[in-house]
């Protein structure tokens, strides 16, 4: 009986640990947010807060116990970088997003209230997230030519959701056609995403985890991007995104 007391020791005790060292992560990380200046667009992500972001996102998905079924990814072009859409339908969607791809520096554009949540608000800023206006549309514009010169000047690719807010009930909202200017004025191919299963994470955890599939349905190359009308793309786009969600339902 005494061993397995100690082993039972040993075992709270490494338990103990490894907790205390995933809540000073979390505490190094609020402190370093700290420094980043909430008033200034960055134009050059910094390699430091997108380690933290990636590392402490990766450790979040653990304790939420969230497993992936990753597919197509061997379809993405190596080497550049492209506009990546999605359909959207919860809260964990970028996160999950911004992990997976994390090879490729994905920033989203996201609406400004997800810039105040506490220290990650912060540090998707200083990855050179950014903020739409949509209810402007020169302020609209304007984000949409930021984000096509930081893809020219191959700083991070660009992801965006067409739908311009999640599905509560994970039907595919219309999509915005504006946002497909960004890969016609970079010049970049569009990739085309599906994710499902996000919106399950919260009444999963913790009895249960959480299996989450993102594929890669398509890549539409530049030269046809370039080519074409954005509600031509906007509507190629939705449709495959539709009919994938429709013929592999999770």
């Amino acid at each position: 009986m005494k061993y397995l007391l100690y082993a039972l020791y040993v075992l709270l005790g490494i338990v103990g640990v490894k907790v205390a060292g995933i809540i000073l992560y979390f505490l190094f990380t609020f402190a370093a947010s700290m420094f980043i200046n909430t008033k200034k667009e960055y134009n050059k992500e910094s390699k430091f807060y997108r380690f933290l972001l990636q590392s402490t996102t990766g450790i979040g998905m653990r304790i939420m116990r969230v497993k992936y079924d990753l597919q197509g990814f061997e379809k993405i072009p190596e080497g550049r970088r492209m506009l990546f859409v999605c359909n959207h339908r919860s809260n964990f969607d970028p996160l999950i997003s911004w992990r997976v791809l994390r090879k490729f520096h994905p920033s989203f554009i996201s609406k400004e209230s997800n810039f105040k949540i506490p220290f990650y608000g912060r540090m998707i800023r200083r990855c050179c997230f950014m903020s739409i206006d949509r209810e402007n549309p020169r302020n609209a514009m304007m984000t949409i030519d930021r984000a096509s010169k930081l893809l020219i000047a191959d700083e991070v690719s660009i992801f965006v959701y067409p739908e311009g807010t999640r599905s509560k009930k994970c039907k595919l909202l219309p999509f915005h056609n504006g946002v497909f200017k960004i890969a016609q004025k970079a010049n970049v191919p569009v990739v085309v995403l599906t994710i499902q299963g996000t919106e399950k994470i919260g009444k999963n955890y913790p009895w249960r985890s959480t299996k989450v599939r993102i594929k890669v349905v398509d890549i539409m190359p530049a030269d046809h991007v370039k080519g074409a009308k954005t509600s031509d793309i906007s509507d190629e786009a939705r449709d495959m995104i539709a009919k994938d969600l429709e013929e592999f339902p999770l």
